[in-house]
């Protein structure tokens, strides 16, 4: 079975945040905030099930707005739940790397 990384953005909202602001203390705040994930689905299912409250993250509920595919398309698919994982966790740092303020689980 194919996983998939995806990569959701964040309502600016979530910068209100304390426990969202301590794990991205180098964000730029003209960057968007974004959620990055691994699942089994197609990421739009995935997405879906966020928001319904299936499986949810918090964040991502609350203040998920679209997908963003530029960031991760390109990981896509992956052949090991264990890959996507690494996957998932390599593109969080990147992210934050560049200023991007990410939640991830």
């Amino acid at each position: 079975m194919p996983y998939n990384v995806y990569v959701i953005e964040l309502d600016k909202e979530i910068m209100k945040s304390k426990k969202f602001r301590k794990h991205n203390p180098k964000m730029n705040p003209r960057l968007p905030c974004l959620y990055v994930g691994q699942t089994a689905h197609d990421p739009v299912v995935r997405f879906k099930q966020h928001k319904e409250g299936y499986k949810s993250n918090s964040f991502v509920k609350r203040y998920g707005l679209r997908l963003r595919p530029k960031f991760y398309t390109k990981n896509n698919p992956i052949q090991t739940r264990k890959d996507a994982e690494y996957i998932e966790q390599q593109l969080t740092i990147k992210l934050r790397d560049k200023g991007y303020g990410v939640w991830s689980n």
